[in-house]
C-alpha cells in the first residue's frame, strides 16, 4: 500500500491578526508548516502535496523541492482544499491519502506512523487521530454509536448541545483508502453554518455506507491546532518544554526550565548549564562545561566550553574555551574571543578577534580590530574604526597594555609589549615595547573658584 500525503496550509491567519499566513507562524525558531513537514517526512511516502491559499507565493520558499504545490484559489473548507490536491495525486487502488493540517506543530513522526499502521492493519475506509480532552470547545466532536464505533465528526459551530458534551475532539489528521476519499468527495454539501465543503462530512458519508472508520487517541497537545497568538504561546511552551525536557535527558543541566527558551536548531552538549532567562536561537551551539546565563540572548553563535556567558547579548559571535563573557556584554557579528579571553561590563564588540588571554574588562567599544594574546585594554578605551566613508582596522600586539581611555584612531597599530597612556588619542602607529602618549599640557589657574563666584555675584 502507497502512502501519499495532503498537507493543508492555505488558512490565512484571520484570527492571528497578520497578513502573514497562518502556517508561517513560528514556533521554536521554524514556522508550522515546517514542523509538519518534517513528521511527515518521516513515513515512507510517494508523495507530498502542499495546499496553499492566493498568499502561497510567501510560502513556496519554506518548501522544498520534494513538494508539489497546488493552490486552492477560493477557500471553500477543507473537502474544497483536499479535492484540489487529490487533483494532483495519481494513486493505485488500495492507496492511503494521509491529510493533516499545517498547523499541528506539535504532531510527531510515531504517532503518525501508528495511525497508518491502523489503517494498514484494519482495512479502514479512514482512520483518524482524536483525543479527550477537558475543554472541547471550537473543536469537531467524534460522533460514536452505541458499540463505541465511529459514526462521523460533527463540527462545534454546527454541534446541539448534547454534542458539545463530547470530550473527544478530531484532531484534523487522517488517513483515507484513496478510492473511497474520491468517490466520497463529490458528495459533501454546503449544509452548515459555514458554508463550506467539510472533510469531516467524509467520515459520515463513508459510515453511513457501511464502510469501516477507526480512530487512534493521542495525547491532546499532539493535534493542539493554532488559530490565534494565544494559540500560539500556548503551543510554543509545549514545544519549549518537548525541547529542554529532551535536553534535561542527555545531561544537559537547568536550574529553572520554563525559563529556557531554545530555537529547534540549537545545540546543547551535555554538561552545559543553562540558567534562567536564557534564550538561544538559530544555529547557536554551546559546548560541554559551558555556564549560560542567567539573562542571555545569544543567535547563531558559538560558546564554547567550560566558558560562562551571562547578562549578554551575542548575535553572530565565536566564544571560546574558558572565555568570560558580560555581565552586560553585546557581542556583535564578527566577534571571536579565544581561548581565556574576557569581556566583561559595557563592553562592544564587533568584527573582531580578542586573543588567548586577553582581556576587555569594561566600558569599551572594539571594532573591526585584532587583538594579540595576553593584551590588557583599559576602561574607556574605543577603537575609532569609522571616518565617516569606510571602516577601517586597529590592530594591537601581544601582551600591549591600552591606559584608560585610549582612542584608538584606525587604521593604526599597537606593537607587541607597546602601552599608550590613559587618556591618549592614537592617530600613529606604536612601535613594539614603546609607550605612546598624547595629551596636551595640564594648566592650573590659581583662585578660580573664588573669582567665578564673584563674578556671579
Amino acid at each position: 500500500m502507497a502512502v501519499r500525503a495532503v498537507v493543508l496550509a492555505a488558512g490565512a491567519g484571520t484570527r492571528m491578526k497578520s497578513d502573514l499566513p497562518k502556517v508561517l507562524h513560528t514556533v521554536a525558531g521554524r514556522p508550522m508548516i515546517s514542523w509538519v513537514l518534517s513528521a511527515v517526512r518521516s513515513m515512507e511516502l510517494n508523495q507530498i502535496v502542499v495546499v496553499v491559499g492566493v498568499n502561497g507565493d510567501q510560502v513556496r520558499p519554506f518548501l522544498d523541492d520534494d513538494v508539489d504545490v497546488v493552490v486552492q484559489e477560493q477557500r471553500l473548507g477543507t473537502g474544497h482544499a483536499t479535492g484540489i490536491a487529490l487533483d494532483a495525486i495519481s494513486s493505485d487502488e488500495g492507496d492511503a491519502i494521509l491529510v493533516a493540517p499545517g498547523d499541528v506543530p506539535l504532531l510527531v513522526p510515531s504517532t503518525l506512523s501508528e495511525l497508518i499502521g491502523l489503517h494498514r492493519r484494519t482495512g479502514s475506509a479512514v482512520s483518524v487521530l482524536t483525543a479527550e480532552v477537558g475543554d472541547p470547545a471550537g473543536y469537531g466532536r467524534i460522533m460514536r454509536d452505541g458499540w463505541d464505533r465511529v459514526v462521523g465528526i460533527v463540527e462545534h459551530v454546527d454541534a446541539s448541545e448534547s454534542q458539545r458534551r463530547i470530550r473527544e475532539i478530531n484532531g484534523g489528521v487522517y488517513v483515507f483508502d484513496s478510492g473511497l476519499l474520491a468517490e466520497a468527495l463529490p458528495k459533501v454539501g454546503l449544509n452548515n453554518i459555514q458554508g463550506e465543503y467539510y472533510l469531516t462530512d467524509v467520515i459520515e458519508i463513508l459510515g453511513s455506507e457501511g464502510h469501516p472508520l477507526h480512530a487512534l487517541k493521542t495525547v491532546p497537545s499532539e493535534i493542539a491546532g493554532v488559530n490565534s497568538l494565544a494559540q500560539l504561546a500556548r503551543v510554543e511552551a509545549l514545544m519549549r518544554s518537548r525541547i529542554n525536557q529532551t535536553l534535561m535527558g542527555t545531561g544537559v543541566s537547568m536550574q529553572d526550565p520554563d525559563r529556557v527558551y531554545l530555537e529547534a536548531d540549537v545545540r546543547v552538549e551535555p554538561g552545559a548549564m543553562l540558567l534562567p532567562d536564557v534564550h538561544l536561537r538559530g544555529q547557536t551551539r554551546v559546548a560541554a562545561g559551558a555556564k549560560v546565563g542567567p539573562n542571555v540572548t545569544a543567535e547563531n553563535s558559538t560558546i564554547g566550553p567550560d566558558a560562562h556567558v551571562w547578562y549578554s547579548v551575542l548575535r553572530g559571535a565565536e566564544v571560546g574555551e574558558g572565555v568570560e563573557v558580560g555581565p552586560y556584554a553585546s557581542l556583535r557579528p564578527g566577534t571571536v574571543l579565544r581561548k581565556g579571553s574576557k569581556v566583561g561590563t559595557f563592553v562592544e564588540t564587533k568584527r573582531s578577534t580578542v586573543g588567548e588571554g586577553s582581556k576587555v574588562p569594561h566600558l569599551s567599544y572594539v571594532g573591526d580590530a585584532q587583538i594579540g594574546r595576553d593584551a590588557n585594554i583599559g576602561a574607556g578605551t574605543i577603537t575609532c574604526n569609522y571616518d565617516g566613508v569606510a571602516k577601517h582596522e586597529t590592530i594591537i600586539g601581544d601582551r600591549a597594555f591600552i591606559g584608560s581611555d585610549t582612542m584608538l584612531v584606525a587604521p593604526v597599530t599597537i606593537g607587541d609589549d607597546a602601552v599608550t597612556g590613559a587618556g591618549s588619542t592614537i592617530t600613529k602607529d606604536v612601535s613594539p615595547g614603546a609607550l605612546a602618549v598624547e595629551r596636551s599640557v595640564q594648566k592650573e589657574i590659581p583662585d578660580y573658584a573664588a573669582r567665578r563666584r564673584r563674578k556671579g555675584s
